[in-house]
């Protein structure tokens, strides 16, 4: 489930009337996204909902060309956010202008880009765990 950023009536009434196991973070570079996220931290925390993990999105640009990364948005927050939360950062997902092609293209499920692989491995696995150790 997705909900609208920061700390709107519409999640603290998730938080606090829906069973949650925990909840993810998504947060950009910019200062401005991290203090909304951090507030939103703070409400989770709160109503006893666990954070599962930080996700920084548009964070830097790989020039295809060089390889190169350029911080477009500034500095990363994401690790004090994930300082805050008591969270690991699960992924930074860069920039990049082939996945709007394919999402405006209507091929958003054939984007690969090693980062979302790498955070749905990982969130696979931690879903996974609290299974496999209830039938074991």
């Amino acid at each position: 489930m997705r909900l609208p950023h920061g700390t709107s009536d519409a999640a603290l009434t998730v938080m606090q009337n829906l069973p949650l196991t925990g909840i993810i973070m998504v947060t950009t570079p910019q200062s401005l996204a991290a203090l909304i996220v951090r507030k939103a931290v703070k409400m989770a925390q709160a109503v006893n909902v666990p954070i599962l993990g930080i996700v920084e999105n548009m964070a830097g640009f790989i020039a295809p060309d060089t390889g190169r990364r350029y911080d477009i948005f500034g500095p990363s927050h994401s690790a004090e956010v994930a300082a805050m939360a008591g969270a690991s950062i699960l992924a930074r997902l860069p920039l990049d202008p082939q996945v709007a092609t394919m999402c405006d293209a209507g091929e958003v499920e054939a984007v690969t880009q090693p980062e979302v692989e790498q955070l749905t491995e990982t969130l696979n696995r931690r879903v996974a765990e609290p299974v496999l150790s209830r039938s074991g």
